[in-house]
């Protein structure tokens, strides 16, 4: 799920602290904001955008391609309904501790409408030097650069990380996927490697991952057919089994999830597996020849 400079969208809670704060930020990095939704704001104007009472009504006045919720947990099920009945295609959800049973009622709204749901509990998405819709620092020429590598991460930290490293190693960035942490997610690790893998602007794949859930074994099983170079990393080596980590789907359940799963599929896979984040710019230009 890759994000376009054309794309409008519109910002779910933009009159909110870290609303206005991130809309300001992707409005001056170049991504077309429309404007945003607030119920008890309707018809103002914020930062120079209109703001409607609901997406419904926002989708009848302009078109919109993505919606960013940058509303509160036990607010995000009314949203994201409220965003999926405007016919948006997609939704980047950034809240964390959204309840489970509201995500999977979401989920479910979503697939029956053919909705494309990126997160909940993700930090965005960047597409260097064209947009970024999220919390991600797109603006750090140091972090960001415009180029052909395609970066996938449950974690916005590791994530950014691992940018800034491959831009120090004289790489860009064709896209950043931050998926989420979350332990039900609308776009998992493989369906963010199909895209990247489909993307005719990236040439080669990092991927960040976590122990706990299978993501990164079904992405091996896609990695399996690719042509294009991949590399990886994946969290929690040194962790003890059975023991939640960081992030609430990094959990791993008997022998599924475990580091060791996930290494050994990625190799089988014909992925190079790091130890550590730092070395993937030196593994992967060996891997692409260069």
């Amino acid at each position: 799920m890759i994000v376009r400079g054309h794309e409008t969208v519109l910002v779910q809670g933009i009159t909110g602290r870290q609303g206005t704060f991130w809309s300001e930020r992707m409005i001056e990095y170049g991504t077309h904001i429309c404007g945003g939704v607030n119920p008890k704001k309707a018809g103002e104007t914020h930062i120079e955008r209109p703001v409607w009472g609901s997406a419904v009504e926002a989708a009848k006045d302009t078109g919109i391609a993505v919606s960013v919720l940058f509303i509160p947990p036990l607010g995000v099920k009314a949203a994201a309904l409220d965003a999926i009945e405007a016919g948006i295609g997609k939704l980047v959800l950034m809240t964390e501790h959204v309840p489970v049973q509201d995500v999977m009622h979401v989920m479910a709204a979503a697939k029956e409408a053919g909705t494309r749901i990126i997160g909940p509990n993700t930090a965005g998405l960047v597409t260097p030097g064209e947009c970024f819709v999220g919390f991600m620092p797109a603006f750090s020429e140091t972090i960001f650069r415009p180029g052909h590598v395609g970066v996938i991460s449950r974690s916005g930290s590791l994530g950014t990380l691992v940018c800034l490293n491959l831009v120090r190693d004289g790489f860009g960035i064709s896209a950043f996927v931050g998926i989420g942490g979350d332990p039900i997610i609308g776009t998992t690790t493989r369906d963010a490697l199909v895209s990247l893998d489909e993307d005719e602007r990236t040439e080669s794949i990092v991927m960040i991952g976590e122990i706990g859930g299978a993501m990164e074994e079904d992405a091996a099983d896609y990695a399996k057919g690719m042509s294009k170079p991949m590399v990886a990393f994946i969290a929690g080596a040194a962790s003890p089994p059975g023991k939640r980590m960081g992030h609430a789907g990094a959990i791993v359940m008997g022998n599924r999830g475990t580091y060791a799963a996930k290494k050994a599929a990625l190799e089988a896979a014909g992925v190079a597996v790091l130890p550590t984040p730092g070395e993937i710019g030196t593994v992967l230009r060996q891997r692409i020849g260069g």
